[in-house]
């Protein structure tokens, strides 16, 4: 905690510094990720359309200037994705005020039965700053097969459950791809690498 609050105080005193190039960030070469696996030669979500909780149409490029972080799952997921986005809102708090930057994305797999009413109640229940997005069943694939995400439904007793890809998808503010983060890792691990992404942008 000591070492990412120090490395906060670091990145603070470099904006001064570095103004200039926030308007263009520095996008050349590779990251070194301490957990997460680089994505950046990867082009994952560049033109998927879903809709928010308030009927809106949004796209990678509606949060251009934010750090999107995209998770796929669903409402009814009884462990993963409650404890992803758990984490997610505890990362927030460990960024402090840089994680006013970070725009956390929730992308239900279940549109038969997430409604925007339930999706909406759900991210947030985890943080007002949450964003839920989904789509027809036909958008949904879409997206899935966009992102390399995979997914299938799974009979259980009289209804189902959903098997799907873990990884929490995570942009510069440029809207490049830059790191995958695994369900494996802690919040404070992934809050350094985090920290990393906004080095460049």
């Amino acid at each position: 905690m000591t070492a990412l609050l120090t490395r906060r105080k670091v990145l603070a005193g470099m904006g001064v510094l570095g103004l200039g190039l926030l308007a263009g960030c520095d996008t050349r070469g590779q990251l070194s990720y301490k957990y997460g696996k680089d994505l950046s030669d990867k082009i994952l979500g560049r033109t998927f359309k879903l809709k928010n909780t308030e009927g809106e149409t949004m796209s990678l490029s509606s949060f251009r200037g934010m750090m999107p972080m995209i998770f796929f799952g669903f409402t009814q997921c009884p462990a993963v994705c409650p404890t992803t986005l758990a984490r997610a809102a505890k990362i927030k708090k460990l960024m402090g005020r840089d994680g006013d930057r970070l725009q956390v994305i929730f992308i239900t797999l279940d549109p038969e039965r997430d409604t925007p009413q339930i999706l909406d109640a759900y991210v947030k229940a985890f943080d007002p700053s949450f964003v839920a997005l989904y789509g027809t069943v036909e958008e949904t694939k879409a997206t899935a097969k966009e992102f390399d995400v995979f997914y299938e439904k799974v009979p259980a007793g009289d209804t189902y459950t959903i098997s799907h890809t873990a990884t929490s998808y995570v942009y510069d503010s440029r809207g490049e791809l830059r790191l995958g983060l695994s369900t494996s890792l802690s919040a404070e691990e992934c809050t350094e690498d985090l920290l990393t992404v906004m080095e460049v942008c």
